[in-house]
């Protein structure tokens, strides 16, 4: 992976951060993810006059990760309505990278140096351990089955919207085709889990889900690209690196707890990516 793809992933990582910083500061969370998704299909319906149309096979890679987006944004949701976003996105996001690792080398989708492999796994265990305080710390313990279910529907969209991108050989325009598949599989579903209540309320929150969906748009329009250039399950593990930003907008902004648990895990994250540049 070159510097410049490198760089380019570290920057959609922080934007992850603050997109899913955003979606935590709603009232109601599903909301967020409702304004998100929407804000999501906007974007791409104003940009695919101007991109290529996918064709063939393409088709089927958008409409299953367009499925397990669907599944990400309701298990991420629930899980913000139970814990802090400093325990909740690292179970959420800790798990993938792994999981994605040992898809890529079993089926040999990428080839990985000896190094990259060591720090995608301590990066993905240095995320597990700074989730692992609720456990032992007087949380609701059962945002664990949702964030573990957005763990696995990351490892997932992840390893086809990689594989798919670099079929269709456009990144930006299966995006926006996948994001807006996603919204129209996830707005009617969330209209029948919560009804009219999940509209939003008042102008910030509008306003706040905007701002979300335009950072994840970016953010993963950038992720996607990057893993055409180089190899998944590294793009997927320096990606969920976001974890220490999100880890300081929850200290900073929602007055998450600040443990020596999360503070050497973090570190533990820094060494797994520096390892990934060796």
């Amino acid at each position: 992976m070159s510097i410049f793809v490198f760089f380019c992933v570290m920057v959609a990582a922080l934007l992850h951060a603050g997109w899913n910083a955003l979606v935590k500061t709603s009232a109601d969370k599903q909301t967020g993810m409702l304004l998100l998704t929407l804000v999501h299909a906007s974007i791409g319906l104003c940009l695919i006059p101007f991109l290529p149309i996918p064709t063939g096979q393409v088709w089927l890679w958008l409409l299953a990760s367009g499925f397990i987006h669907m599944c990400y944004q309701l298990f991420l949701g629930f899980a913000y309505e139970r814990g802090d976003l400093s325990r909740v996105y690292p179970i959420a996001r800790g798990a993938a990278p792994i999981i994605v690792l040992f898809v890529s080398l079993l089926l040999g989708i990428d080839s990985l140096e000896l190094f990259e492999v060591i720090g995608v796994l301590i990066v993905g265990i240095g995320i597990l351990l700074m989730g692992a305080g609720v456990f032992t710390l007087a949380e609701d313990r059962k945002l664990i089955p949702l964030a573990l279910g957005s763990a696995c529907a990351t490892a997932g969209y992840s390893i086809v919207d990689g594989m798919g991108a670099r079929l269709m050989g456009d990144a930006l325009a299966y995006v926006s085709w996948l994001l807006i598949f996603s919204a129209i599989l996830y707005t009617p579903i969330i209209f029948f889990i919560r009804g009219r209540s999940i509209l939003p309320q008042n102008k910030k929150q509008i306003s706040m889900g905007v701002l979300a969906g335009i950072l994840s748009f970016v953010a993963y329009a950038i992720v996607v690209w990057a893993m055409t250039q180089g190899s998944i399950a590294l793009v997927t593990v320096l990606r969920e690196s976001s974890i220490l930003f999100a880890m300081l907008f929850g200290w900073f902004f929602f007055h998450d707890r600040m443990t020596l648990t999360k503070i050497l895990s973090g570190l533990v994250i820094v060494i797994g990516v520096i390892l990934t540049r060796i």
